[in-house]
């Protein structure tokens, strides 16, 4: 098998206090390969387990009481140097929980009830360096950008509001299937912003324009 569909090199830890969802999660990831090295139900052991399993991907649930997995995402993150969460919960259109949850330090973000592929596709791009929104929270993506887009630097001042969107979308790693599928656009249509994006800002390339993205506000935590 190639290794798209069968990739024993991801390291992936289960915080779920589903122990059905936790099997199912598992299950999913195992057989295409992908090494779950340690899990837990009790969220409270979280960091403990994690620390012990040096993974690549956390899968976090997010459905605790409280801001509990919030603080601990922030700790996995901010202290032990996780590179990647992937934050599962039952609360996929709730803005406000999407708003902490990436400023928490996520990297993923998707629903409980998704399929398990889908589950799978987010660990893998996670690992890859994505950042990832599922589908049942993409259509909040556009509304929190628009309140979040920092229009500063070379050329910034003459992106719409559209185009902003894209470059912040850009500026986190998305490519452009996915922008398209987060703001529902065509993909020849994203293509299109982005190559005005470039036009305004004067850069030569998509890596050029995620540094001067970068460098203006966009891409960052929300």
């Amino acid at each position: 098998m190639t290794k798209y569909l069968f990739d024993n090199s991801i390291r992936v830890s289960l915080v779920q206090r589903d122990p059905l969802l936790r099997r199912d999660t598992r299950s999913a990831l195992t057989a295409v390969g992908i090494e779950v090295v340690a899990e837990t139900g009790a969220l409270e052991r979280a960091v403990p387990v994690v620390t012990a399993s040096f993974p690549d991907v956390v899968v976090l649930d997010m459905d605790w009481p409280g801001e509990a997995a919030l603080e601990t995402c922030r700790f996995l993150v901010g202290e032990i140097g996780v590179r990647g969460v992937l934050a599962m919960t039952r609360r996929c259109e709730d803005a406000a929980m999407l708003r902490s949850a990436l400023a928490a330090g996520v990297h993923g973000y998707v629903s409980k009830y998704t399929d398990t592929a889908e589950v799978v596709s987010a660990v893998r791009a996670i690992a890859g360096g994505a950042m990832l929104v599922g589908h049942a929270a993409a259509r909040l993506v556009g509304g929190l950008l628009r309140t979040t887009a920092r229009p500063n630097g070379p050329g910034m001042h003459s992106l719409t509001q559209r185009e902003q969107e894209v470059l912040e979308l850009v500026a986190r790693g998305y490519d452009n299937r996915r922008i398209a599928q987060c703001l529902t656009l065509a993909d020849k249509t994203v293509r299109n912003h982005v190559s005005a994006i470039l036009g305004k800002i004067g850069a030569d390339s998509r890596t050029q324009a995620v540094v001067r993205a970068r460098e203006a506000g966009f891409g960052l935590a929300y």
